[in-house]
């Protein structure tokens, strides 16, 4: 079970659990999705009949779709219309977020793209159900349609949940995931701050030399698994038309329970490195870092096992879980500022660079150890504060 995440909504948290499901409950999930991703597929072709005749297709005109259709089409009438309605809200915010995008004129790679048609072998099953559609009785999970679910308990829910969204991950495995109020849980204050620099070679690089995160290297240790399996499924890959063999859908198993270990190792390592800077610290300078640009560069394996993005993640969370002071810092040329004197270089210092040598001042240091102090500087903080960071003027007398 995953520890608390962000919902979506202020002040609420996220708690996942397993979930063992019988056949009968498994044969009515999966009817029930047939029916919602129907329904998803239907809105998606009519928002783009509307856009083409330049028309508004907002929610409430969806809702009356819904309505006809059930009218309309027995089958659809058989399942609750909790998960249909849900699924007509998530599409419009879906959209809503893609339109303001493109309104915002963000680049291609930034924007959230339009919602697409959901295959029927290729979705995994996902239905979401407010507190009207479902309700926890002894223990096991009720949903409405009459489906009744055995959850995993691996810890209490912390206060009662006002939605559920039940879904199959990739291996075939069950989970529902409940959204209840989050609880603040303060830690005593320690009169630290911290500066946080992203990176590839050192996940992350803190300006205290004890909190440093070095590459776990989960992924490349699995390589040889992975690649193992690759193989496997190169060899045994059916021709187009033909059904897989056992073979082939045995090493795809296998496959994707490999990454999904990796996956756990990684966010693991994330949350406990999170736990240990936001016990030691009252205020954290995170740098902003958006890792998504390097997945099309030579550095796409290196940076997909440092798993900054989950790591970054896991710390903002852990940050707002215990009421710690969290300030994400843009970017924007951190490696080419002085954190002693803040004069800028003319040019930027290419990644073999690794020691950073200001030509104003004389300060010379780490390069990654100079942008995690020029966080603490740009998020308004005093540098004083952090451990093993000296106060700027007594960098510059010592370049002197």
């Amino acid at each position: 079970m995953s520890v608390a995440e962000e919902a979506g909504e202020v002040g609420h948290a996220r708690y996942t659990y397993r979930l063992r499901v019988s056949s009968t409950a498994r044969t009515a999930l999966l009817a029930e999705w047939d029916r919602c991703r129907w329904i998803w597929n239907e809105c998606v072709a009519r928002s783009k009949k509307a856009h083409a005749e330049n028309e508004k297709c907002g929610p409430a005109r969806l809702d009356r779709m819904l309505t006809g259709a059930r009218a309309m089409t027995p089958w659809l009438a058989e399942g609750s219309s909790v998960p249909q309605q849900q699924l007509i809200r998530d599409f419009a915010k879906s959209r809503a977020k893609a339109l303001k995008d493109i309104k915002d004129r963000l680049p291609v790679r930034q924007r959230a793209g339009m919602p697409r048609y959901k295959k029927k072998r290729e979705a995994d099953p996902t239905l979401n159900y407010t507190r009207r559609g479902f309700r926890l009785k002894d223990g096991r999970l009720h949903l409405a349609g009459g489906i009744v679910l055995t959850v995993v308990w691996s810890r209490n829910l912390p206060a009662e949940p006002s939605s559920v969204r039940v879904y199959r991950d990739r291996l075939g495995h069950w989970h529902a995931s409940f959204v209840v109020p989050a609880e603040v849980q303060p830690l005593p204050e320690t009169g630290r701050v911290i500066g946080i620099d992203w990176g590839v070679k050192e996940t992350a690089t803190t300006t205290s030399d004890t909190h440093d995160l070095p590459p776990t290297g989960h992924g490349k240790r699995a390589q040889a698994k992975l690649t193992r399996y690759d193989r496997m499924m190169a060899r045994r890959k059916p021709a187009k038309g033909q059904a897989a063999s056992k073979g082939y859908r045995e090493a795809k198993k296998w496959r994707a329970k490999t990454y999904a270990k990796v996956a756990r190792q990684r966010q693991d390592t994330g949350r406990k490195w999170a736990k240990k800077i936001v016990r030691d610290h009252d205020a954290l300078a995170v740098e902003d870092f958006r890792p998504k640009f390097l997945a099309r560069t030579s550095m796409a394996r290196k940076s997909a096992d440092a798993a900054i993005g989950a790591t970054k993640k896991a710390l903002t969370e852990m940050g707002r879980k215990h009421g710690r002071d969290v300030r994400l810092v843009h970017p924007a040329h951190t490696t080419m500022d002085c954190a002693a004197c803040g004069a800028r270089t003319k040019h930027a210092l290419p990644l073999s660079e690794r020691t950073y040598t200001c030509t104003a001042c004389g300060a010379v240091s780490p390069r990654d150890k100079n942008s995690a102090r020029v966080m603490l500087v740009r998020a308004g903080l005093n540098p004083a504060g952090a451990e093993g960071v000296r106060p700027p003027g007594r960098l510059v007398r010592q370049a002197a």
